[in-house]
């Protein structure tokens, strides 16, 4: 595994923590501030900025408040530039589990999420 591809992994391991703990300052890490977030699950269309998305996180129980179990997985990770990748990975919010497919861009001080969009996951049964 290539220097990258940790660096890429490290930064969808503090995505999985954020998402789990609920954590702005955490999500602020691993994000760009500019990022955009979209959706269109269950006939409701998001498209977020950063911003809002952390509003809304702030607005949310976190899991790990509740103490429910994790559910991270990296599905896939590909590079096809060296400043350019792109990751489809599982996580939950119960009783919910996602689908979320971020793309990430390197800059000077590191990579970071640009972009995230989220669907419900089909492998798992809806509650």
């Amino acid at each position: 595994m290539s220097a990258d591809s940790d660096a890429i992994l490290a930064v969808v391991q503090g995505y999985f923590d954020a998402l789990y703990e609920g954590s702005v300052a955490r999500f602020r890490a691993v994000f760009h501030p500019q990022a955009q977030l979209f959706s269109a699950e269950g006939g409701v269309t998001d498209a977020l900025d950063f911003e809002s998305y952390m509003t809304r996180v702030a607005g949310r129980a976190a899991p790990a408040s509740r103490g429910d179990a994790r559910h991270d997985e990296v599905v896939a990770l590909t590079q096809p530039s060296p400043t350019t990748a792109h990751v489809r990975v599982r996580d939950a919010l119960l009783p919910n589990r996602f689908v979320d497919e971020l793309l990430l861009v390197k800059y000077a001080d590191g990579w970071r999420i640009v972009s995230k969009s989220w669907a419900y996951d089909p492998a798992v049964p809806r509650a």
